[in-house]
């Protein structure tokens, strides 16, 4: 089989534009292929010398999407680098963005033939592409291919550079979250990155603050999943969920009620509260998938976390166990579980059966929260002050006595 190599003598628009149409054609016979072949060069030719660039990718992209599955990667990626190429001929950012829905369009029109060689043209168009609004819509047809093409592990990486992208795209709220959702829903099928999806479905459901109920009542089946999905996270103890206008709706939803109910258990509550919701909604929580050993292990965790938040810093093992409903013996594998998670920092007073907590996470971060933060910054000023009082007084007695013993020996 031919390979088609650009040179630097010619051209390379023409001699794929005759690549693809003999392919195109070739089980047609000689007598009818030639004509058709002869055609297709001259309309090319002229769309080039009228400089209707799209008209001309319009014309390469019907020929290279039929040899699609007939060329090898590196054929089709030598054909797609020369189409995409037309859009550097594009002067007008709005023709631009033409040539890109157009070339991205058809590239994305079948995600199941060969979807790794398609997104890798889709990268290459979106590195040649200059316009913001061209290269937005590009990546957002290559989200959409990743997705429906079963090939999430090529783009996930490039979600690291989301808020430089952002920066540049400067896109508008309701392109942020088509952005946010899709990338969610990429990294939903990426068993190893649930986390990562809890973060971009958040970020969807940030951008509805400040909006009305209609506009909001978008967002309500998403805000049902972002609740589900942080019930079912094994390490994940904090979130904002509460303070979001999206999942607010939900409380007083005749459908979606006991949903906000539940989240709000599991980040202001304890494992009681818990076990009752459960007893009465059994049937509930089997149709959301939540399994309920894995919320009391949770909760579990979560209500050592709220123990350890009081004033005192300190708690009884007694307290411990009765909260947890654990035996004696378990009080202290539970408290190693919440170190390793992270959650909180202490000691074991194993002779007087207590915890002493230095550090314990905050499941939300609300108006208390702050309010406890500024009161021990204010007390951690004091407490600054009040040394370096200490170390001027201490200082100023040193060279006074210094001073004394100076004159003593003149």
């Amino acid at each position: 089989m031919t390979t088609v190599v650009p040179t630097s003598e010619e051209d390379p628009v023409l001699p794929v534009v005759r690549f693809t149409a003999d392919l195109s054609w070739a089980d047609a016979g000689p007598e009818v292929a030639e004509p058709q072949v002869t055609s297709l060069c001259m309309e090319a030719q002229e769309c080039m010398v009228m400089g209707r660039w799209l008209d001309l990718a319009s014309l390469m992209l019907t020929s290279a999407e039929l040899v699609f599955p007939k060329v090898s990667d590196k054929d089709l990626e030598c054909i797609f680098t020369v189409i995409c190429n037309l859009a550097s001929k594009l002067e007008n950012p709005d023709d631009e963005l033409e040539m890109a829905k157009l070339i991205s369009t058809k590239i994305s029109q079948q995600p199941n033939d060969k979807p790794a060689m398609r997104l890798k043209i889709l990268f290459n168009l979106y590195n040649l592409l200059e316009g913001p609004d061209s290269r937005f819509f590009v990546y957002m047809q290559a989200l959409n291919l990743a997705l429906n093409g079963k090939v999430i592990d090529h783009i996930v990486p490039s979600f690291k550079k989301i808020d430089s992208f952002l920066k540049e795209w400067n896109i508008g709220v309701k392109d942020q979250r088509n952005l946010f959702l899709t990338i969610a829903n990429v990294l939903k099928e990426n068993k190893s990155s649930g986390k990562d999806s809890f973060k971009f479905l958040t970020k969807y459901l940030e951008t509805f603050s400040g909006e009305d109920s209609y506009v909001i009542g978008e967002a309500k089946e998403e805000a049902v999943r972002a609740v589900i999905e942080f019930v079912k996270a094994p390490d994940t103890f904090r979130c904002d969920l509460l303070d979001m206008p999206a999942v607010g709706q939900l409380e007083k939803d005749a459908k979606y009620a006991l949903v906000y109910q539940l989240l709000k258990i599991f980040l202001t509550q304890r494992l009681d509260a818990y076990l009752e919701f459960q007893a009465a909604n059994s049937t509930l929580m089997k149709s959301y998938g939540l399994v309920h050993e894995d919320c009391i292990t949770k909760m579990r965790l979560m209500s050592l976390v709220d123990l350890g938040s009081n004033e005192s810093g300190q708690i009884p093992y007694a307290l411990i166990k009765d909260t947890l409903r654990i035996n004696d013996d378990e009080v202290e594998l539970w408290i190693v579980k919440a170190i390793t998670a992270k959650l909180i920092d202490c000691k074991m007073d194993q002779m007087n059966q207590v915890v002493i907590v230095s550090r314990c996470t905050e499941r939300i971060f609300g108006q208390l929260q702050w309010h406890s933060l500024r009161l021990k910054l204010a007390t951690w000023r004091g407490n600054v002050a009040s040394l370096i009082s200490t170390i001027q007084a201490n200082k100023a007695v040193e060279e006074g006595s210094q001073a004394m013993q100076g004159m003593a020996i003149r």
